[in-house]
This record gives structure tokens, C-alpha cells and sequence, in this order.
């Protein structure tokens, strides 16, 4: 309880400090954290600047749910869950416009589902324009040209910018993330080229999530991932815009693929489907658990038609679970995978917006995933969620979901053995 206040008077402390001039905290080259962010995904290109001094935009999000879930399986034990308030979770974003066409993004968790205590998610130096070194160097390329450099979250698929990252929930129409949670924070540096709707990216991470110089088994302290995305995204009239994007993450040796596990925040689902007593945090999630050498493509097709829109993850991840290390007689490490395994994951969403400025919306959305490794029985995890919300302003949004999920193909030993979890959750966030 005393950490919920301590969240509550932060939230409520930055919230005195918004200027009623709401177009005076807006920065260049900035997605809108409120109702006006939502379908945007690259942060938008604009060779206009309104640069006079350096400015510090101070916001941040609170979100709340209820939660009546309920869940079962084969018979082994599972923990007692009912009906009540989830942790209310809060980030803290500082963004600050340094120079004309370059700016710093920081969000720090105030609280989330797996740390109660403050803890920083990452942040990013964005570059739109290199007048901070010469007024007009090279604006025939950087008007279309974005470098980004940071421990950030990685910009692979399309699906990153529609989900729930701790208390930013206000661009999710669900409750829930998808099944297969593509979200990482990687040390790196990204740069994209977008012009007369085609959006290309190019990026290199260092592949971990945990930053550190210690050597492992290996002899190395890491490795690198590769991040490439194609897309077009156009709005064809006043009615209709189309989009379609692909997206590859592939890398080396690492000890660990974090491009599933990497969120700290934890799910919107708590408890389900763990043990008494557990502290997972993912609950409902799934992770491939892939390491060594990785692939992961994700195809992202989105369109939208006056209030009506569709969104589609069609994504294919394949890599090994498991290695032996061999070492030659000059001392060189070779990584030897032994278990190969490959999963896919296809969602789609349809959404209907209506009212003054789409105020309102109903929607649903179908998610599978299916897993399959060299010596064990495939599974596939399946689950629908049907939403409706209402922005009660644009900084403002309730939404309530109800969803169900269940499990194929697990062993009668697992906890997931013909496991299944539903109900209803009640979401308020407040971002700003």
C-alpha cells in the first residue's frame, strides 16, 4: 500500500506541472503519448523545427486493472486466484529537445509487476537534423533520414508499437499483449530512411538485455544482432490508409534470446496458470527460449478504412534451446547447438472506431502460436479477446476485455497439461 501512494503522489506531482497549453509540451519528430499517438508507429518525420531553447517535456502514465479470471488444468496444483485490484503501475517519460532536430527520450518504471521500486526501462538519443554541427549540413539526406542511438526498445515488427509496455497503455485497444511478446531493450543504434511513404531501418544491438563485461564459458562477453524493417505506409485518401512492413531480427552467439523475455514489466494476467507460490511475472506469455544463433522474421499488414481497421502479425522465430561448447588446441571456443526448434505466431485484430474523434471502439483479436522441437511433442497456445473502450478525453481511457485462453500438447507432468484461463478484465489508463 505505501508503495501505491508513493506512485500516486509522483503521478499526481507531475501531473500539477502540465502546462493547460496543450499544444506547448508537443516536440518535433514526436509521438504523442495520448489518443494521438494511436496507429502512429516510426515516430513521424518533419524538417520544420520549432527549436528556440532547450525544453523538457515532463510526462508519464498511470494504468489499473481488475481482474476476475479464473483458471484450471490436468490436476497439477495451481495457485488459488479470485476476483480483485492488480498492482497499479506508473512510468515516468522525460523528453527533452536539445538542439533543432535532436532530442533524448527516458522512461523509468515507477512501478510494475515484477518491481515494485522504480528502475529505468531505457532511453534514446534521436538525430532529424546535423545543424548542431553545421546549419545545413547534408539536409537534402537528413530530411529523410532518422538516426536513433541507445539502450532502447528495439524497433523490430509493427507489433511493438500497439502493445502495453507497463503503464502505456493507452495505444492498446486490448488488455493484453500477444501470446509471443516481441519486445527488447538492447543496447544499439538504428537508422532509417523514410520518403513518400516507404520507411526502411537498418540496426545493430549487442544482443543483451543485462549489460556486462564478464566473459561467459565461451570466452566471450556477447555477441551482435542484426535488425532490418521494409515497409510502405501510405494514406491512399481521406478514407483509407494502408500499411505493410517486415521485419528480421537475426543474431550470433548469445547466452540468452531476450527478444521474448526482455519485458520486466510483467503481463496483464496475473497469476494464471502458475504454481502456489510462484513469482513468475509472464503469466499467459510464451517464450521460445531459443539461443545461439537466431532468426526471427515478423510481417506486420495494417489498414484502415474510415473507423474501421485491421491489424495482422504473421511471425516465424527459429533457433536451437540448447548448446555444447568444444575448445581446439589454440584455445578457440566453437558453439555447438543441440536441440533445434522453430515457432510461429499469427494474430489479427479488427478494430471499429466510432464517435466524435473515434472516441469509442469495439474490437477483437485471435492469437496462436505454434512450437515445435526436435524431441519433444509440438504444442500451440491459442486465445481470443473481445474489447470495448471509451476515451473519456484523449489523455484518458477505460476499457474492458474478456479473454480466454488454453493449451495443446504439453506433457500430463506440465502445468500447462490441457491448461485454460478466462474471464474478464477492467482496465483505466491515464497518459499524458
Amino acid at each position: 500500500m505505501k508503495q501505491f501512494y508513493t506512485t500516486l503522489l509522483v503521478v499526481v506531482l507531475a501531473l500539477t506541472g502540465i502546462s493547460v497549453n496543450a499544444q506547448s509540451r508537443d516536440l518535433d519528430n514526436y509521438r504523442k503519448p495520448d489518443q494521438r499517438g494511436i496507429n502512429v508507429f516510426e515516430d513521424p518525420k518533419d524538417t520544420i523545427s520549432t527549436f528556440e531553447k532547450i525544453k523538457v517535456r515532463m510526462g508519464g502514465s498511470f494504468a489499473l486493472q481488475f481482474q476476475g479470471l479464473s483458471h484450471e488444468n490436468s490436476g497439477v496444483p495451481l495457485a488459488q486466484i479470485g476476483s480483485n485490484f492488480n498492482l497499479p503501475t506508473a512510468n515516468l517519460d522525460l523528453d527533452v529537445a536539445l538542439a533543432p532536430g535532436v532530442r533524448m527520450h527516458l522512461r523509468t518504471y515507477l512501478s510494475s509487476r515484477h518491481h515494485p521500486e522504480p528502475y529505468v526501462k531505457g532511453g534514446f538519443f534521436q538525430i532529424d537534423a546535423l545543424d548542431f554541427i553545421k546549419e545545413g549540413l547534408l539536409d537534402n539526406v537528413m530530411k529523410y533520414t532518422t538516426i536513433r542511438i541507445g539502450q532502447m526498445e528495439n524497433n523490430y515488427g509493427d507489433a511493438h508499437f500497439r502493445r502495453t509496455d507497463n503503464a502505456q497503455a493507452i495505444y492498446n485497444p486490448f488488455v493484453g499483449n500477444l501470446i509471443m511478446d516481441s519486445f527488447t531493450t538492447e543496447i544499439g543504434a538504428e537508422l532509417y530512411y523514410q520518403r513518400n511513404g516507404f520507411i526502411s531501418m537498418v540496426g545493430f544491438t549487442n544482443g543483451k538485455l543485462n549489460q556486462s563485461v564478464v566473459e561467459g564459458s565461451n570466452g566471450k562477453t556477447g555477441g551482435a544482432s542484426f535488425l532490418a524493417k521494409l515497409g510502405y505506409d501510405k494514406q491512399i485518401n481521406t478514407d483509407l490508409r494502408v500499411r505493410l512492413t517486415g521485419s528480421l531480427y537475426n543474431t550470433g552467439y548469445i547466452p540468452s534470446l531476450y527478444l521474448y523475455s526482455a519485458d520486466r514489466a510483467g503481463s496483464r494476467y496475473y497469476n494464471v496458470l502458475e504454481a502456489p507460490g510462484s513469482t513468475g511475472f509472464r503469466s499467459g506469455r510464451f517464450n521460445p527460449s531459443f539461443k545461439n544463433s537466431v532468426t526471427a522474421i515478423m510481417i506486420n499488414p495494417f489498414v484502415k478504412y474510415r473507423g474501421l481497421e485491421f491489424f495482422g502479425t504473421i511471425e516465424n522465430t527459429s533457433g536451437s534451446t540448447n548448446s555444447t561448447t568444444t575448445t581446439d588446441d589454440e584455445g578457440n571456443v566453437t558453439v555447438i547447438p543441440t536441440k533445434d526448434g522453430k515457432t510461429q505466431q499469427y494474430a489479427g485484430e479488427l478494430i471499429y472506431r466510432f464517435g466524435q474523434n473515434e472516441k469509442f471502439y469495439v474490437g477483437g483479436r485471435y492469437n496462436v502460436v505454434y512450437s515445435q522441437y526436435d524431441d519433444t511433442d509440438d504444442i500451440d497456445i491459442s486465445r481470443f479477446q473481445a474489447s470495448a473502450g471509451w476515451f473519456m478525453t484523449k489523455n484518458i481511457l477505460t476499457k474492458v476485455e474478456y479473454v480466454t485462453q488454453s493449451y495443446n500438447g504439453y506433457p500430463e507432468t506440465s502445468i500447462y497439461n490441457d491448461g485454460k484461463f478466462n474471464g474478464f478484465m477492467f482496465e483505466a489508463v491515464i497518459s499524458f
